[in-house]
């Protein structure tokens, strides 16, 4: 952790530890593991820091066993099933991927997951409400209309486009062809022609943005994945050469040139993760925690990279956006 951000967590350890420790084991340092796609990134910190104004203090009352698989999909089955081996209190799992492969590898540790699309139609929880197993967290989406949202948005930034190509990653099935069939239903609902087109590997991305373009698709919608956060400055890139409006998965993707973003927010989702960790570790039954949906949208717009695709954004839609980079 870098000097600021554990100062971060220091600061918001030291006002919530007395409460903490009274609920806590004398002595017992409580275990995380976390098991996520890509390589550490500022999430990790915000979990942290999360964790820090609920008393958990690292080194002192809380250690964490991190894996990251880099991208790879076939690495999650075996770092959730070493991490089950090491016997953690409690997993968290900020990916849909690493959410599945932790339910495979244990049916009895707590496993918290965040950022997760579908959970009931993927099997993860029998219902938002009531999870009934040994898994709860947080969704990162409340149903189809976030998507009819995105792709409303995205017509405003290109006024009559009728077809949308849609990115996905048949590596992460099942999940993505669960958040496809929930794109379509916006898409109909807006009488908008849907391109999926799947892409599994960074060497097949300059070919689909090719065939997109070929299909017609006057804009693209990026469904969230590890693949596609690794290389979002090529795919911001791929998009600006094709001249293609995209709603990209992550606002951090907005950040290395995608055009937007309209989605819940990470540091919400990550507090509200944190919160149930601390409710799991002083006893909580993560059967009975209802799994959290978001309460709060953003929208981020890259005007540079709006004026390398030669558009003009609205000046509506930049007073109704949150951040705006310039």
């Amino acid at each position: 952790m870098d000097r600021r951000a554990f100062l971060g967590t220091m600061a918001g350890s030291l006002l919530a530890a007395p409460a903490a420790a009274e609920a806590q084991q004398a002595g017992k340092v409580y275990r995380i593991g976390y098991l996520a796609g890509w390589s550490r990134q500022a999430h990790d910190y915000e979990l942290e820091r999360a964790l820090g104004r609920l008393g958990w203090i690292l080194s002192q009352n809380l250690h964490v066993e991190y894996r990251w698989t880099e991208g790879k999909y076939e690495r999650y089955a075996p770092l959730a099933a070493e991490l089950v081996r090491l016997k953690p209190d409690v997993i968290v799992a900020p990916q849909t991927a690493a959410a599945l492969a932790a339910q495979k590898a244990t049916s009895s540790i707590p496993i918290v997951m965040v950022f997760i699309a579908e959970p009931v139609g993927l099997g993860l929880v029998r219902s938002l409400a009531r999870p009934g197993g040994n898994i709860t967290g947080t969704t990162l989406w409340g149903g189809w209309e976030i998507f009819a949202k995105q792709l409303q948005l995205l017509r405003e930034v290109a006024p009559g486009v009728s077809r949308v190509a849609v990115l996905w990653n048949p590596a992460n099935r099942p999940a993505h062809a669960l958040v496809l069939k929930s794109v379509d239903a916006a898409a109909r609902s807006m009488w908008i022609d849907l391109h999926p087109q799947g892409v599994q590997t960074r060497d097949e991305l300059e070919a689909a943005f090719a065939t997109i373009v070929q299909a017609g698709a006057g804009a693209l919608l990026e469904i969230s994945d590890v693949l596609f956060f690794t290389h979002r400055a090529r795919l911001a890139e791929l998009a600006i050469r094709s001249r293609l409006p995209t709603m990209v998965g992550l606002r951090q993707s907005v950040e290395a040139g995608g055009l937007m973003h309209y989605g819940s927010t990470s540091s919400e989702m990550l507090q509200r993760a944190a919160t149930m960790v601390d409710k799991i570790l002083r006893g909580a039954d993560p059967a009975v925690l209802p799994v959290e949906e978001p309460t709060k949208f953003e929208l981020t717009i890259n005007l540079k990279t709006a004026k390398a695709l030669g558009l003009t954004i609205p000046p509506s839609l930049l007073l109704r956006a949150d951040q705006v980079i310039e």
